[in-house]
Protein backbone atom coordinates (compact mmCIF):
# COMPACT_ATOMS: atom_id res chain seq x y z
CA UNK A 1 0.00 0.00 0.00
CA UNK A 2 1.48 3.36 -1.15
CA UNK A 3 -0.11 5.38 1.26
CA UNK A 4 0.99 3.08 4.09
CA UNK A 5 4.39 3.22 3.24
CA UNK A 6 4.71 6.90 2.50
CA UNK A 7 3.32 7.54 6.17
CA UNK A 8 5.68 5.13 7.52
CA UNK A 9 8.40 6.75 5.77
CA UNK A 10 7.47 9.99 7.19
CA UNK A 11 7.40 8.48 11.02
CA UNK A 12 10.72 7.26 10.64
CA UNK A 13 12.37 10.09 9.13
CA UNK A 14 10.71 12.34 11.98
CA UNK A 15 11.81 10.01 14.65
CA UNK A 16 15.32 10.51 12.80
CA UNK A 17 15.34 13.92 12.82
CA UNK A 18 14.35 14.02 16.44
CA UNK A 19 17.32 12.14 16.84
CA UNK A 20 19.07 14.18 15.35
CA UNK A 21 18.08 17.30 16.79
CA UNK A 22 18.97 15.65 20.32
CA UNK A 23 22.52 15.24 19.26
CA UNK A 24 22.60 18.51 18.08
CA UNK A 25 21.42 19.70 21.63
CA UNK A 26 23.84 17.52 23.60
CA UNK A 27 26.75 18.74 21.44
CA UNK A 28 25.94 22.87 21.71
CA UNK A 29 25.65 21.85 25.77
CA UNK A 30 29.01 20.65 25.76
CA UNK A 31 30.77 23.69 23.96
CA UNK A 32 31.30 21.81 20.49
CA UNK A 33 31.59 24.54 17.47
CA UNK A 34 28.49 24.04 15.32
CA UNK A 35 28.61 25.48 11.73
CA UNK A 36 25.64 26.38 9.67
CA UNK A 37 26.12 24.96 6.25
CA UNK A 38 24.30 23.41 3.02
CA UNK A 39 25.30 20.40 1.24
CA UNK A 40 25.53 21.54 -2.04
CA UNK A 41 26.42 18.66 -3.97
CA UNK A 42 22.91 17.78 -3.06
CA UNK A 43 20.74 17.44 -5.72
CA UNK A 44 17.70 19.18 -3.50
CA UNK A 45 19.67 21.57 -1.73
CA UNK A 46 19.82 25.03 -3.12
CA UNK A 47 22.65 27.13 -1.71
CA UNK A 48 21.33 30.64 0.52
CA UNK A 49 17.59 29.41 0.22
CA UNK A 50 18.51 26.08 2.33
CA UNK A 51 20.80 28.00 4.62
CA UNK A 52 17.80 30.00 5.65
CA UNK A 53 15.90 26.75 6.72
CA UNK A 54 18.81 25.54 8.81
CA UNK A 55 19.30 28.02 10.45
CA UNK A 56 15.51 27.99 11.52
CA UNK A 57 16.30 24.38 12.13
CA UNK A 58 19.29 25.34 14.22
CA UNK A 59 16.82 27.79 16.28
CA UNK A 60 14.03 25.01 16.76
CA UNK A 61 16.80 22.57 18.17
CA UNK A 62 17.30 25.23 21.16
CA UNK A 63 20.04 27.68 19.50
CA UNK A 64 19.36 31.01 19.79
CA UNK A 65 18.81 32.96 16.57
CA UNK A 66 22.08 34.89 18.11
CA UNK A 67 24.04 31.43 18.17
CA UNK A 68 22.38 30.50 15.03
CA UNK A 69 23.39 33.77 13.38
CA UNK A 70 26.86 33.24 14.16
CA UNK A 71 27.02 29.38 12.87
CA UNK A 72 26.87 31.10 9.55
CA UNK A 73 29.27 33.50 10.24
CA UNK A 74 31.71 33.94 13.64
CA UNK A 75 32.36 29.94 13.97
CA UNK A 76 33.51 29.17 10.19
CA UNK A 77 35.94 32.72 9.90
CA UNK A 78 37.43 30.98 13.36
CA UNK A 79 37.18 27.62 12.15
CA UNK A 80 39.30 28.73 9.14
CA UNK A 81 41.60 30.51 11.25
CA UNK A 82 41.37 33.78 9.64
CA UNK A 83 41.28 37.07 10.81
CA UNK A 84 39.56 39.44 7.79
CA UNK A 85 36.24 37.49 7.66
CA UNK A 86 33.01 36.46 10.31
CA UNK A 87 32.31 40.34 11.53
CA UNK A 88 31.76 43.64 10.43
CA UNK A 89 34.55 45.87 11.58
CA UNK A 90 37.47 48.11 10.38
CA UNK A 91 40.14 46.67 8.25
CA UNK A 92 38.04 42.94 7.68
CA UNK A 93 36.62 42.15 4.68
CA UNK A 94 32.86 42.35 4.60
CA UNK A 95 30.10 41.16 2.40
CA UNK A 96 26.96 41.80 4.40
CA UNK A 97 23.13 41.32 4.10
CA UNK A 98 20.77 43.90 4.89
CA UNK A 99 17.54 42.95 6.60
CA UNK A 100 14.56 44.57 6.38
CA UNK A 101 13.66 43.22 9.95
CA UNK A 102 15.31 42.14 13.26
CA UNK A 103 16.23 38.17 12.64
CA UNK A 104 17.37 38.53 16.73
CA UNK A 105 13.45 38.78 17.06
CA UNK A 106 12.59 35.93 14.56
CA UNK A 107 15.09 33.75 12.74
CA UNK A 108 12.91 33.87 9.32
CA UNK A 109 13.60 37.88 8.96
CA UNK A 110 16.76 36.50 8.01
CA UNK A 111 14.81 36.24 4.57
CA UNK A 112 13.91 39.70 4.26
CA UNK A 113 16.67 40.83 2.71
CA UNK A 114 16.56 44.49 1.47
CA UNK A 115 20.08 44.65 -0.16
CA UNK A 116 23.35 42.83 -0.01
CA UNK A 117 27.29 44.57 -0.70
CA UNK A 118 29.44 41.48 -2.06
CA UNK A 119 32.90 42.67 -3.08
CA UNK A 120 32.41 46.27 -2.73
CA UNK A 121 29.36 46.28 -4.77
CA UNK A 122 26.06 47.07 -3.31
CA UNK A 123 23.64 45.25 -4.90
CA UNK A 124 19.91 46.61 -4.31
CA UNK A 125 16.57 44.54 -3.76
CA UNK A 126 15.49 45.48 -7.51
CA UNK A 127 18.53 44.79 -8.96
CA UNK A 128 18.63 40.88 -6.77
CA UNK A 129 15.48 40.30 -8.12
CA UNK A 130 16.43 40.94 -11.90
CA UNK A 131 19.53 38.41 -11.09
CA UNK A 132 16.92 35.58 -9.28
CA UNK A 133 14.57 36.44 -13.00
CA UNK A 134 17.74 36.02 -15.38
CA UNK A 135 18.72 32.51 -13.04
CA UNK A 136 15.06 31.37 -13.63
CA UNK A 137 14.88 31.72 -17.08
CA UNK A 138 18.05 29.82 -17.41
CA UNK A 139 16.60 26.61 -15.88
Amino acid sequence: DQEKLSQDSLDFMRVEYEKLAGTLKAMRRAGVQVMAGTDTGNAYTFPGIDLHRELELLVEAGFTPLEALRSATLEPAQFLGTRDLGAIAPGKLADMVLLDADPLKDIRNTQKISAVFVGGQYLSRAKLNGMLAGLKAHR
